[in-house]
């Protein structure tokens, strides 16, 4: 080969390397500059919200939960319904075998929580009520007058905030003869007030009868106690 041809066969060889060497870029400006081209908005015009991508992950992990569920439950997901409807059923049951759930009450609140009325007033109101079959309302009733019958004959002293345990037991101090039909009385006020339970008519006329007694009940004057007179 001639020397005009090693010469022209040289400058092919050094353009055709120049072309295939790649371009390198330092690897932080390469990353800085995607992220400044992903930033772009026209990027996330499509992108859920972040409210959407919360419900998104919530899904996710409640499917994936019963997923599982269904997987280890003989019969996949037929197995985990006929279980899911088998509870079910029991609660009802339950619940109609037990009836209404009865709900404790923690404290008692006050025996009186509306505009201040007489004895004689919340007694009336409590004979409307028991004519209308009203128990539980008619029991409220009737328990507050007995409670303020005896404040008014100086019995109790009257006390803001009072509740109807309170009541009972300062009153069945002054009149220990009724000392446990108080605590009953004051325990049923609680029981439909508080306690979920509907009144009866039994309670009622319990209540009614007490309350009558105790309008002609003599104090124990020795098992009084001394009150301060302001």
């Amino acid at each position: 080969m001639t020397t005009g041809g090693n010469m022209v066969a040289l400058g092919s060889l050094i353009a055709r390397s120049d072309d295939e060497i790649p371009v390198r870029i330092p690897r932080l400006p390469a990353r800085e500059a995607a992220e400044r081209e992903l930033s772009d908005p026209r990027y996330h015009q499509h992108d859920p919200n972040p409210i959407q991508r919360a419900l998104d992950w919530l899904w996710d992990r409640v499917d994936g939960l019963f997923g599982a569920a269904a997987g280890a439950t003989p019969g996949g997901w037929i197995g985990l319904l006929a279980i899911a409807a088998f509870v079910l059923l029991l609660v009802v049951a339950l619940r109609l075998r037990l009836g209404a759930v009865r709900r404790t009450p923690t404290t008692s609140g006050a025996l009186f929580s509306d505009t201040p009325r007489t004895a004689a007033e919340h007694r009336a109101a409590a004979e409307r009520h028991a004519a209308a079959g009203h128990w539980s309302q008619a029991v409220q009733d009737r328990m507050r007058a007995l409670v303020l019958s005896l404040e008014e004959r100086t019995l109790l002293t009257p006390a803001a905030g009072r509740t109807a345990d309170e009541a009972a037991a300062e009153a069945g101090l002054t009149l220990p003869r009724y000392a446990d039909q108080l605590r009953t009385a004051a325990r049923t006020f609680d029981d439909v007030t508080y306690g979920g339970r509907t009144g009866t008519e039994q309670a009622y006329a319990f209540l009614a009868t007490l309350d009558t007694e105790l309008q002609q009940a003599k104090p124990d004057l020795a098992a009084t106690p001394t009150r301060s007179r302001g």
